[in-house]
């Protein structure tokens, strides 16, 4: 037998021993149990995430918008009460 052939099966070996390990069950148990728990939980998608962050952006700016409007109808309305 050549050493690549034993190397190829002794891999072979390894991967199937690894395969058929407890680890790898706990790993799927823990996966399945944390996507249990964060499917419980009110999370959003990043994308969900990004879309809310812009509209919030252009909220503020309109508000940033309005504030100023409001601040100039103000004064000119305190203007008026002057000169009345």
């Amino acid at each position: 037998m050549s050493t690549p052939r034993i190397l190829d099966e002794i891999g072979a070996k390894l991967s199937e021993i690894a395969a058929a390990s407890p680890a790898r069950d706990i790993e799927k148990n823990v996966r399945a149990l944390l996507g249990s728990a964060f499917g419980r939980l009110d999370l959003v998608t990043r994308e969900e995430f990004e879309v809310q962050r812009e509209v919030l952006a252009q909220a503020r700016q309109r508000l940033a918008q309005l504030e100023q409007r409001v601040g100039e109808l103000e004064a000119r309305l305190e203007g008026r009460e002057r000169n009345d």
